[in-house]
């Protein structure tokens, strides 16, 4: 009730997408295997219930080369269009849509009235832990980043906020004439030293996005460590171009995680409350990202075509 169609349509999409692209269809759509020969495989599959893979193969129907040539691009497949269907599950798609005039730049309101560094243009991105990227500028349904923006808007205009963010200012104002990777690191000493605490035990949600001023009064969980360095080095003067959120999946926990990226003129940094330290994102690692946004986009995070996929034949 009150999803608009298009996000209907949108998720209709995805969840389509996980269905089709299976093993079969991808054989008759490569020319490796004729609709006549699928037809077969699939009824000797239901007589031994096997998998369609290892009946193709005993019947020497395709090849081991074409049958792994396809399992991998049916897992990178199915690993885009899943982790689509994650991403509009994590923004609230269907719940409030954004608004269509995009969102207000909040941070700049509190940014410090200092000459701006003479930041260049990011010609080109690096590949984000080696991945390839899709950028779109509509942001309807990421509405827990919009509705972030809104409600740190009606905070800024709160008395009660005004020691928070002088406290916010304060932390960071030392930091406003170093280079940036140099800014980044020390932004995200600051903000680690502050409480980790779970959304379901601070909001009483399974996921709430704070504002940085929320974050400085009840600490937060891993987007809102994110957010808050965010914001901080907006404060100092960082052009959006060079900094992301990046939603990712934590290969070690096999868990959702968030991060801030910095993209600095030494390649692009990932500032991590589960690290101390800024680590290189340039390269594949931990992190295998999903989606990455700012204020003015987002962009949608695949494995490169190239990429090597070990896959079983099941």
């Amino acid at each position: 009730m009150g999803h608009s169609t298009e996000n209907k349509g949108v998720l209709q999409l995805i969840r389509a997408g996980l269905d089709r692209n299976r093993l079969g269809e991808l054989l008759v759509m490569k020319d490796m295997l004729s609709e006549t020969d699928l037809r077969r495989a699939l009824d000797l599959q239901k007589k031994t219930r096997q998998p369609l893979g290892q009946v193709l193969l005993e019947e020497a129907v395709i090849s081991h080369r074409q049958l792994f040539s396809v399992l991998a691009r049916q897992f990178t497949l199915r690993a885009i269009t899943a982790a689509s269907l994650c991403l509009f599950s994590l923004t609230g798609i269907g719940i409030k849509k954004a608004r269509a005039g995009g969102i207000d730049d909040i941070p700049a309101r509190i940014a410090f009235n200092i000459s701006a560094q003479a930041y260049t243009d990011v010609a080109s991105y690096p590949a984000l832990f080696g991945s390839q990227e899709k950028r779109s500028r509509n942001l309807a349904a990421f509405t827990k980043w919009s509705s972030m923006f809104e409600r740190f808007d009606q905070e800024l205009n709160a008395k009660s906020s005004a020691r928070i963010v002088r406290e916010f200012q304060e932390n960071i104002e030392d930091f406003k004439t170093l280079p940036l990777r140099d800014m980044a690191s020390r932004v995200n000493d600051v903000m680690n030293a502050k409480r980790y605490i779970v959304d379901s035990k601070n909001w009483g949600k399974s996921d709430y996005w704070a504002t940085p001023i929320e974050f400085m009064r009840r600490g937060g969980d891993c987007e809102d460590f994110a957010i808050a360095k965010y914001a901080a080095l907006r404060v100092l003067g960082v052009p959006e171009e060079r900094l992301r959120i990046a939603i990712v999946h934590d290969t070690q926990k096999n868990i959702p995680h968030a991060l801030l990226i910095v993209y600095t003129d030494q390649g692009a940094y990932y500032l991590d409350n589960q690290t101390e330290r800024i680590v290189s994102a340039n390269t594949p690692g931990r992190y295998r990202p999903i989606f990455s946004i700012n204020r003015t986009a987002w962009w949608l995070h695949s494995a490169p075509e190239s990429s090597t996929i070990v896959a079983s034949a099941q």
